[in-house]
């Protein structure tokens, strides 16, 4: 299909909100964003990282979204089978804290309405946020296959949890064991790692004395939480500590308590910090649980599920444990046990979801074995074969991690997400772990049957998402076709949490990584560097930008601000800096489209016999923008494909090449008039296509006017590099002609003279190409230096009195005569001197001012200096130029 303009049609100023709510609707119901699954099409696959249903998208997620949509908008362009998978994550704790959130304002909990009830409540709570969430895509303009949307909590993915949680079971690389886990008191769940914060907080060090068994002396430890030392069940020194090594195997008596408990040596105590001897609470530290696993100590719980001392903890049962802290500090005092406090500060955890501090708590839980599993993770990396990281360094941090791994703790004491598909009989007490909900004991056939009342961690989920969303288990179509993905675009700050995971379940049930790349991207943080928050109150809502300024301005902002996994400062002028860009490029396009009435596709004729040499120029540096984007979107230099482009349409075609091109339009010469009608249109068609991943909305609309083949710019081809436009002499003869067209104007604004005044021109070529060059460009010499005389050749003389400029190839004189009048210009440099005299006199006295100096901020005082520096130049500038005319 071909298109003839019309100019009518384009209003005169870019309204973004029009454009944008008539695009995504017309893309999306032609089926543009769905996938063919096309064998005879390379496939690209992105998934998108799902956003939770906890809320809103924030500015973070609009950077990571703009990213894929750049992606898959360049390769569909470029004739791929271009799959982007969306999709939403049921966020477990976080989603529940946030319903239960919502019950307490109305006076209920949870345990008021029941599982059934509660869970229905979210899932109401997640249908409203995933309508939200697909209404802010839309505005985002994401060209995502929504007919092949998920949700982790889908029936499909469903069976892909329990296929995988069987399958780990069955191997023995899922077990159910006590151990330490991040306990929140608030909640009473198990946390992951990466729902505790840890915070910087003012404590203290509390140095106790143990008394030896045998009446001989006492030892001393320190501990920042002495409500723990009733759950004591050893103290640890170095094995090396000469100190202590009369005491290893002795006992003490753990005070208080009453409790004998031994003195052991173990390599994890650091002999340099404090007395060099440390308390052993197992039950309630994870390092210690580790090192009493070594020595078999008894693990002695004294809180329970609330953070109140359970049974274990003596006289202060019931206490809440910072309530305990404060009585049993007052009672070791007392006893003369507790001999110093010292102020510490130390890191703390506390719960992302309830801010309560997090206690470390002995817990039977269910866990992933990660040994063998991140062996083979590891196998993969070092081989070569496995995911390239973007950029390259973030590879250490992820081998780092799974080198060191441990256990994964994947249970949850939550209603919302995925049952542990795990059953107890209560007769003969078989437990059975199955694919399918089993209604008879397979052991006793009873049918007394209690699943297990836990829920997956949310990460187990999403640590399938690559193939689970692609049909796994089931050897499924789009599976063969689509997996492994290409592409994963997430934050640094998950690469533990989410991206190590994808990799070793892909290995282990996919035999193949899940996706070729993962590209990094930083955080999004505020003008002043600060990290976005709620308490801060420094938030930015995308679609108040987008309300603002219009999708594609923050688009191309956000995906143009940021190197890979290096953080960006939002702000506010860098958006509108955007907006002024889709601004320039509408008007070119408009200027352009006035010239251009009738005229259609199929008249576009680049013939080189006929181009001039602007057209040569813009048509090889077209051909240069072109290598240049491919290259650099393949390498995910976002910020230097906006830099390329912003170049190339802004300093290039707007510019030079749109102005130029007003001499044949506003000519005669018909042939002159085709030729650069036919070059703008190719150009400005190309530069669309570029533009387009970045700038979906104001890219289409254009392309709409302009003289096109093909029903959507979302679906034309991407460009390609035409050896045969590429055209050096063209580009030498170009920069030669736009430098002295730039130094005649540098020279016309020193010294006052407006555009509109006629000068004599002398330019002295280098040589006989340089002067052929100037010769053959002289028409655009006349046009933008407007001389009265214009002289060029290689022999020209520099006359006594003008102003000159050098470039590369040539010479510039412009004789002052003609230029101003001399004694008119000095009077007028004489009084802007003694005014700058002024000013440097009054700001030096200020700052000899020992007063001043001594009593005013340092930034008024840098302020004053600047000031200085930028008179002084000023005033040696203009001497400078008095001396000149007055010579």
């Amino acid at each position: 299909m071909s298109n003839q303009p019309n100019q009518s049609e384009m209003p005169t100023k870019y309204e973004p909100k029009q454009t944008e709510a008539k695009w995504y609707p017309f893309w999306r119901d032609n089926g543009y964003f769905k996938a063919e699954r096309n064998p005879n099409k390379t496939p690209f696959t992105i998934v998108i990282p799902p956003p939770n249903v906890t809320g809103n998208l924030h500015i973070g997620h609009a950077l990571n979204n703009t990213l894929q949509d750049i992606m898959i908008r360049f390769k569909r362009m470029q004739g791929y089978d271009a799959l982007w998978l969306p999709g939403m994550d049921h966020a477990g704790i976080a989603t529940q804290a946030r319903v239960e959130g919502t019950l307490r304002e109305e006076g209920i909990s949870r345990h008021d309405l029941g599982r059934e009830k509660f869970v229905e409540k979210v899932w109401e709570w997640k249908e409203h946020y995933a309508n939200i969430i697909r209404e802010q895509w839309t505005k985002m303009g994401l060209s995502i296959d929504y007919s092949r949307e998920r949700f982790t909590l889908d029936e499909g993915l469903s069976d892909a949890v329990r296929e995988v949680f069987v399958r780990l079971y069955e191997k023995g690389l899922i077990y159910r064991g006590k151990y330490i886990i991040n306990w929140d008191p608030a909640t009473r769940t198990a946390l992951s790692d990466i729902e505790v914060e840890y915070k910087d907080v003012q404590g203290a060090l509390y140095h106790l004395r143990y008394p030896l068994k045998d009446g001989t002396g006492y030892i001393e430890v320190a501990t920042t939480r002495p409500e723990t030392m009733l759950g004591d069940t050893a103290v640890a020194v170095h094995p090396e500590d000469e100190r202590y090594q009369h005491l290893i195997g002795k006992t003490v008596i753990l005070p208080i308590v009453g409790r004998e408990i031994p003195i052991v040596a173990d390599d994890y105590v650091d002999r340099e910090f404090g007395s060099g001897a440390v308390k052993i609470t197992p039950a309630h530290d994870p390092n210690d649980f580790e090192l009493g696993q070594r020595h078999s100590l008894p693990q002695v719980l004294v809180m329970d599920e609330s953070g109140k001392m359970n049974e274990n903890a003596n006289i202060y049962q019931g206490q809440d444990r910072f309530e305990c802290r404060k009585n049993i500090v007052h009672d070791l005092q007392e006893q003369g046990v507790l001999f110093k406090i010292e102020e510490h500060m130390h890191s703390v955890g506390h719960s992302e979801r309830s801010g309560a501090v997090v206690e470390p708590y002995l817990s039977t839980q269910w866990f992933v074995k990660m040994g063998p599993l991140a062996e083979r993770a590891i196998e993969a990396q070092k081989s070569k074969e496995g995911v390239q990281f973007v950029p390259d360094r973030f590879e250490k941090i992820y081998l780092h991690w799974i080198e060191n791994v441990r256990d994964w703790c994947i249970s949850r004491q939550l209603w919302w997400g995925h049952r542990i598909p795990a059953w107890y009989c209560e007769d003969c007490g078989e437990m059975t772990v199955s694919r399918e909900d089993i209604h008879q004991c397979p052991k006793c056939s009873s049918q007394n049957l209690t699943q297990d009342t836990d829920v997956l961690d949310t990460w187990f989920s999403s640590a399938l998402w690559p193939f689970s969303t692609l049909g796994w288990p089931d050897e499924t179509e789009d599976m063969k076709h689509f997996y492994p993905t290409d592409v994963l675009v997430t934050g640094y700050d998950i690469i533990y949490f989410w991206v190590a995971r994808m990799i070793f379940t892909a290995l282990e049930f996919t035999d193949q990584k899940p996706f070729e790349h993962v590209l990094i991207t930083g955080l999004v943080r505020d003008a002043e560097g600060r990290k976005m928050s709620k308490s801060l109150g420094n938030g930015v809502d995308p679609m108040e930008v987008i309300e603002q300024y219009g999708a594609d301005a923050m688009r191309y902002m956000l995906a143009t601000g940021c190197t890979p996994g290096n953080d960006q400062r939002f702000r506010w002028e860098r958006v509108e800096s955007a907006r002024n860009f889709a601004n320039k490029i509408w008007n070119a396009s408009r200027f352009a489209l006035m010239n251009m009435e009738g005229f259609r596709y199929e008249e576009i004729d680049i013939n080189r016999e006929k181009l001039g040499i602007a057209d040569k120029w813009i048509l090889h540096r077209l051909n240069e923008t072109v290598k240049d984007t491919t290259r650099l979107l393949d390498s995910f230099e976002y910020g230097e494909v906006g830099r390329v482009l912003y170049n190339f349409v802004w300093d290039e075609l707007c510019d030079w090449y749109i102005e130029v091109a007003k001499l044949p339009l506003y000519g005669d010469d018909e042939g002159a008039k085709k030729t650069t009608r036919s070059v703008l249109a190719y150009v400005l068609d190309r530069t669309m296509r570029l533009l387009h991943p970045f700038m979906p909305f104001i890219t289409e609309e254009i392309w709409q006017h302009l003289p096109h083949e093909g029903d959507s710019l979302i679906v034309a081809s991407w460009p390609e590099v035409k050896p045969e436009l590429e055209d050096e002499p063209s580009v030498k003869q170009m920069e030669l002609l736009m430098s002295v067209i730039r130094s005649v104007r540098n020279i016309r604004a020193e010294v006052n003279v407006p555009m509109s005044k006629k000068i004599e021109l002398l330019i002295k070529a280098n040589d006989e190409e340089m002067l052929s060059y100037l010769e053959s460009g002289k028409a655009y010499i006349e046009r933008f230096c407007n001389p009265e005389v214009l002289s060029i050749g290689t022999g020209i003389a520099a006359p006594e009195k003008a102003m000159s400029a050098v470039v590369s190839g040539a010479e510039l004189y412009l004789p002052l005569a003609g230029l101003i009048d001399i004694e008119q210009e000095i009077a007028r440099l004489e009084k802007e001197l003694a005014a700058l005299n002024g000013e440097v006199e009054r700001v030096q006295k200020k700052l000899s001012n020992k007063g001043f100096v001594e009593k005013a901020p340092a930034q008024v005082i840098e302020q004053e200096r600047a000031k200085e520096a930028d008179y002084l130049e000023k005033q040696a500038k203009v001497k400078a130029r008095i001396e000149e005319l007055k010579g």
